[in-house]
């Protein structure tokens, strides 16, 4: 008979078999490394990529939150995470003339100026302020000493030098929003947090067809702009509405804080 050799199986002495399992368990160990390598890189780029400065936004004298709601919705179409937006409610709803610079209206934007900063990740905050939400702002941050940790404050339509409207100091009308904590021309309040810096950039958005700074007809004091803040950067002259201002702006707005 004839028999057949079977092929000649590798013994264990040679160690075949055995070098080839460990070269194989080598390049699976190093590829889970160079994975665990890859997934930490992109992870810390995309974390560098979105964090950005907090952002509060403060509306005007007896309005809303929703005046922002444009420049909220481009912030997030921009990246910007939902948390990372605040958008304080603060005053009045029903009487313009109740409300000024002292008290309760303080709170609600002295709270979203401190939960930002606790939030964010770049240890900075933009705040964006309309009408009297400017000056109320202005005065959260300079009590609570945080100048240096506003990066860009960005003010529209305000009467940080005063309303005519409301007279002269101490010759101002009779209510609130005129009085020692208010807006008229010269008061106490607004003599105290001018010239005063309240963050590292400034700008300003202003028109002349402001139906609230310029309502007598005249938009400025002592020849400037009553909406021009002290040390800005820019100031912007639109044709808007004073509530155009805040709500036809949101790219500009979008624009200067980044």
């Amino acid at each position: 008979m004839i028999h057949e050799r079977s092929p000649a199986v590798p013994s264990q002495e040679d160690g075949m078999p055995r070098r080839s399992t460990m070269e194989l368990k080598r390049l699976s160990s190093a590829v889970r490394c160079l994975s665990v390598l890859v997934v930490g890189f992109a992870a810390a780029s995309a974390s560098a990529q979105t964090c950005r400065d907090a952002v509060v936004l403060v509306h005007g004298n007896t309005s809303y939150p929703s005046d922002y709601n444009n420049t909220y919705n481009t912030l997030i179409s921009r990246g910007y995470a939902a948390a990372d937006i605040f958008r304080p409610s603060w005053g009045s709803k029903t009487c313009a003339a109740c409300n000024d610079h002292s008290g309760s209206e303080e709170t609600p934007v002295r709270d979203a100026i401190n939960q930002a900063l606790a939030r964010s990740c770049t240890g900075k905050i933009d705040v964006i302020g309309h009408s009297m939400g400017v000056t109320l702002a202005i005065k959260q941050i300079l009590d609570l000493g945080v100048q240096s940790r506003v990066d860009a404050f960005v003010g529209i339509a305000a009467g940080y030098r005063g309303l005519w409207t409301c007279g002269t100091y101490p010759f101002n009308v009779v209510t609130s929003t005129c009085g020692y904590w208010g807006l008229s021309v010269k008061s106490p309040f607004l003599t105290g947090i001018y010239g005063k810096r309240m963050a590292t950039r400034i700008y300003s958005l202003k028109s002349n067809s402001d139906e609230i700074v310029c309502a007598t007809g005249v938009c400025t004091v002592d020849g400037v702009h009553s909406s021009q803040l002290t040390n800005e950067n820019a100031s912007y002259t639109l044709s808007e509405s004073h509530f155009g201002l805040v709500r036809n702006t949101a790219t500009r707005q979008a624009d200067l804080i980044q």
